[in-house]
């Protein structure tokens, strides 16, 4: 098992998370974005760097991943990638994204992505907070023990 993250967007304390399970389990970690990012200094943790552009870092990691791995993004349609090889996706909010429920997530991004087009404000996403935060970490480390 592997775990790659969609680093483009992921919130700080999200990565912090990460770096903890990383090190407590040694999991091979790996951040992928389009600008530089710091990384801590550790075997198991390393940061690639894609061209800048829509949808690279989803790319890179569509094309790495393999089943059993697990990707950290909100990115539905590279969650639905990543799924369709056998992995999992668990948002940075701790939404576990899986088989059974890709193709609802996939349908109503696509309504909502209509609604925006049309002009209707659909308000977005409120603001992460503290519980997404906590509810990430215990998402996380269900899946890593489940994984061992």
């Amino acid at each position: 098992m592997q775990i790659w993250v969609d680093a483009d967007a992921c919130p700080t304390v999200i990565r912090e998370i990460l770096f903890r399970a990383a090190r407590r389990t040694q999991i091979p970690l790996t951040f992928i974005a389009n600008h530089p990012l710091k990384m801590p200094a550790d075997s198991h943790i390393r940061f690639i760097q894609v061209s800048s552009g829509f949808d690279k870092a989803d790319d890179e990691i569509a094309e790495r991943v393999a089943a059993g791995d697990l990707v950290i993004s909100a990115d539905i349609p590279l969650a639905n990638s990543v799924i369709e090889r056998g992995a999992l996706c668990l948002s940075p909010r701790g939404e576990l994204l899986d088989k059974a429920n890709i193709a609802a997530r996939l349908t109503m991004r696509d309504f909502m992505d209509t609604l925006r087009s049309s002009g209707v404000d659909t308000g977005g996403q409120k603001s992460f907070n503290q519980r997404d935060q906590q509810h990430f970490a215990n998402q996380l480390d269900k899946l890593l023990q489940q994984r061992k």
